[in-house]
């Protein structure tokens, strides 16, 4: 068994712990760096009531628990089905450096889609791939700016606060 097969098959096994893990749904994965498993994570969001728990994520979560770090440059992440625009940002912020996915969007799509409207989360791929790529005037949510001088006096403040914790000998 190669290397790519070995860790897809552990994202796959993962997966499938939703068939008898209530709570969860069979979305599955894992970080790797240096050829080690140093994250795992199953669609937990029924669980958690937390629509970003996606095995993705979550695998991105414990990867970072558990090196003490927000970067995951260098890292790859294997997964049972291609990634959502969540995940892709996700991975995109963390720094995961390569991708390997098993089922298709579309394979996931045909899987999934006999289910009724209740009995699964309506994620719309298509609008939400729309939503990441466009700017917020372009946005089918609508969005209204407030108080962005305080806020930006805020981030700037903390901005001159991290510069000065790293000059610090």
């Amino acid at each position: 068994m190669s290397y790519v097969e070995a860790l897809m098959r552990r994202a796959i096994e993962i997966s499938a712990e939703a068939l008898v893990t209530p709570g969860t749904e069979p979305f599955g994965a894992v970080v790797v760096r240096d050829g080690q498993i140093i994250g795992e994570g199953i669609n937990r969001s029924v669980q958690n009531h937390d629509p970003t728990s996606h095995g993705e994520t979550e695998a991105i979560r414990d990867a970072c628990r558990k090196l003490g770090t927000v970067d995951l440059r260098g890292c790859e992440l294997y997964t049972s089905c291609e990634p959502c625009a969540l995940c892709v940002a996700a991975m995109e912020i963390a720094g995961i450096s390569q991708l390997y996915y098993a089922a298709s969007m579309a394979q996931a799509g045909s899987a999934l889609g006999a289910l009724p409207e209740d009995a699964r989360f309506p994620i719309d791929v298509d609008r939400l791939r729309h939503e990441c790529a466009h700017s917020i005037d372009q946005r089918h949510l609508p969005a209204q700016q407030a108080l962005d001088q305080d806020a930006s006096t805020v981030l700037k403040e903390w901005a001159n606060q991290a510069l000065a914790r790293r000059n610090v000998p």
